[in-house]
């Protein structure tokens, strides 16, 4: 489990990444970080089932929470398609 400090942080992160999915109908929920520094998130609204949910996620989500809090490793969507998983990028 993430220290207080750096799951602030991500959330803040989040936070500030939101308007851009909202702005298309789509957002996101927080689920987690764990003990690999991993983010997962729940893509909800447009964004679920969107075929450019995956690249939504790695190109942007993933990289503006890396750069906000390098910590994070990577980010997962706990609620993707099975078809998507195992996608590389």
């Amino acid at each position: 489990m993430a220290d207080l400090a750096m799951e602030d942080l991500v959330k803040e992160a989040l936070e500030m990444f939101r308007p851009q999915l909202q702005a298309e109908g789509g957002d996101l929920e927080y689920v987690c970080i764990d003990e690999q520094n991993r983010v997962h998130l729940n893509l909800v609204g447009a964004c679920l089932g969107c075929p450019m949910a995956f690249m939504t996620l790695k190109m942007g989500i993933e990289q503006y929470l890396k750069d906000a809090c390098p910590q994070v490793t990577e980010v997962i969507q706990d609620n993707a398609n099975p078809m998507d998983e195992g996608m590389e990028f």
